[in-house]
């Protein structure tokens, strides 16, 4: 699939002349290629018709924030559901059904598009390009997603006889394959697989209009020495994409002949289950980085901006973040050290997840060096990014007990595995996300937002989530397993301090809703494009001297784009070319 649609991207710069093409924030082109220059349509007709990146981010965004919304209402349900030992709210089968797709809709359809939306915003905006590199690509990847998630939650409609999925996010085989008189022959697991399938051609359409945009469109003064932390994540991940979500499509589809069509790539005589789980997890695993990085970009981006100094060590936050790209393939078995495989290979596998985390701790001591003697301002962004480091730290060690054979045996599809995990998700991925939000939304919105009430959305959320983790992880210790709707009653106060904190996060939750909605339409505007005060300690940066050339000539393509002289894209350090 990643040759085919290189193939595509390849004709089409056959076609049209795209690089004398110059996407005008206004909506029109100018140059060679005879574009006529047009303004933005008013209304709808913008947002349906826009291949402005700006606009494309604006609605990554937006989608991404309905997933998240659904995903954590499916959870709540769930949680409210666990208080009890028994089933009191939810039959089983719909408990399975919030389970499969709250995993589904939170990695595909909130965590990939979240980071795009940043990506499609401030990529061009950090490197000096004008737009993406295939600004009709860009559009393309971003409308196969509405029908991506529609069908993905098409069970939950009423839709006849078709019911929700209830396989798990995983799918795993024979169980997804139909196998058996249950619920899993129903068609609402293939329409969930082909919702899967739009995901995944959606996010490599995206990741070769990356790789293509840093790798030709970079102003003249942004080299490779001076390329910011940020765009160096989002082309490691988008290079991850291509070589993984292929794989997991070619998965689906052998999946879906399965089903339909009497096909045996996954039956016991055959390929066997494990070729499944071999398959998903060579994605899987790669999915997870693909999840993290980005994020990780973030945070070293904002982090330096509030400590008052740049970004300690920022060549061997690059190299750690190249070094987890390439270890990332090595590593998709550990999630299988309790299916009987070959002892030598589980040893190998073993080993290079222990040295995956060898990367991580680097770019862990980065930030809290750059930390270290800083002139430090808690602002909101600034809180999320602490908070960040201190859950990661928490996530990664975790996972490195996971990695290890013996003790992975005995915690193997505990609800440990379901604290770990979700200490990465929310506790990480999460959280470099709202930093994100708020460090830019006063160049998203030209609005400022309410502090007081930004404070407490990271006090919720940092307090909520560790009471929630923590809770699964002892749960673990217990020997709860993971994906049940009933329990033992020793287990039930655990679940009940879970679901505790899983309500001061929807909480947190809301009042983030409110800030953000009341802020975007009545709050103060931004009087002008240093709303941080980053000038002072020298970290201002290529985006806010885009907003506030937008600012001083009230052009929504933020005027010609000149830089100031000394201006660098990163934090690291000025050229003088």
């Amino acid at each position: 699939m990643g040759l085919f649609l290189v193939i595509i991207a390849a004709w089409l710069a056959r076609i049209e002349d795209w690089r004398s093409y110059t996407p005008l924030g206004s909506g029109g082109a100018a140059g060679e290629s005879g574009y006529i220059s047009r303004e933005k349509p008013a209304g709808i007709s913008r947002w349906l018709t826009t291949v402005d990146h700006k606009d494309i981010g604006m609605l990554y965004g937006l989608y991404g924030v309905i997933a998240f919304v659904v995903g954590g209402l499916m959870i709540m349900l769930m949680r409210i559901e666990l208080l009890d030992p028994g089933m009191t709210l939810l039959s089983n089968t719909f408990y399975n059904s919030l389970l499969t797709s709250h995993g589904i809709t939170m990695l595909f359809l909130f965590g990939t598009p979240i980071i795009a939306a940043f990506a499609n915003y401030l990529v061009p905006l950090l490197i000096g390009a004008d737009d993406m590199a295939f600004p009709r690509i860009n559009a393309i990847a971003f409308w196969l997603l509405p029908p991506g998630a529609l069908l993905i939650w098409a069970g939950f409609f009423p839709l006849g006889d078709i019911i929700p999925a209830q396989t798990g996010w995983t799918l795993y085989t024979p169980l997804s394959a139909g196998v058996g008189g249950g619920n899993q022959a129903n068609a609402g697991v293939d329409l969930m697989i082909l919702g899967l399938h739009l995901t995944g051609v959606s996010a490599t359409m995206g990741s070769i209009n990356f790789i293509a945009t840093i790798l030709t469109e970079r102003a003249e003064e942004v080299t490779w020495a001076n390329l910011d932390i940020f765009s160096w994540t989002i082309l490691t991940q988008s290079g991850l994409i291509l070589f993984a979500f292929p794989l997991l499509g070619s998965a689906l589809i052998m999946l879906l002949l399965d089903r339909n069509l009497g096909t045996t790539f996954f039956s016991i005589e055959a390929g066997g289950t494990m070729l499944w789980q071999h398959l998903f997890w060579f994605f899987g695993h790669p999915e997870v980085y693909i999840l993290v990085l980005p994020p990780m970009g973030i945070v070293s981006y904002v982090l330096p901006r509030f400590a008052g100094r740049r970004l300690f060590g920022f060549k061997f936050v690059v190299y750690s973040t190249l070094a987890i790209g390439v270890l990332s393939f090595g590593v998709w078995a550990h999630h299988m050290f309790a299916t009987g495989m070959d002892p030598r290979l589980r040893a190998s596998f073993m080993a290079v997840s222990l040295a995956i985390a060898i990367p991580s701790a680097v770019k862990t001591f980065n930030w809290i060096t750059t930390l270290w003697n800083g002139k430090i301002r808690l602002t909101t962004p600034m809180l999320f990014c602490i908070g960040f480091v201190s859950n990661f730290i928490i996530g990664g060690i975790s996972g490195v007990f996971l990695a290890s054979i013996p003790v992975d045996l005995v915690l193997h599809d505990t609800y440990y595995v379901v604290g770990h995990f979700h200490y990465v998700v929310m506790g990480v991925i999460a959280f470099a996300g709202f930093a994100g939000l708020y460090y830019w939304f006063p160049m998203f919105a030209g609005r400022m937002y309410q502090r007081r009430l930004g404070k407490i959305h990271f006090w919720t959320w940092m307090i909520g989530s560790n009471i929630t983790f923590l809770a699964m992880i002892v749960l673990g210790y217990g020997g709860m397993p993971r994906r049940y709707a009933t329990y033992l009653p020793q287990f039930a106060t655990f679940h009940q301090i879970a679901t505790l904190g899983a309500f001061l996060m929807f909480v947190g939750g809301l009042v983030w809703t409110y800030n953000f909605v009341v802020s975007w339409l009545e709050g103060p505007k931004v009087q002008d494009g240093d709303p941080w005060e980053l000038r002072e300690d020298g970290m201002y940066t290529n985006e806010w001297q885009w907003f506030e050339n937008k600012q001083e000539t009230a052009l929504a393509d933020g005027g010609d784009g000149d830089e100031e002289d000394g201006l660098v894209a990163d934090g690291g350090e000025p050229t003088d070319e």
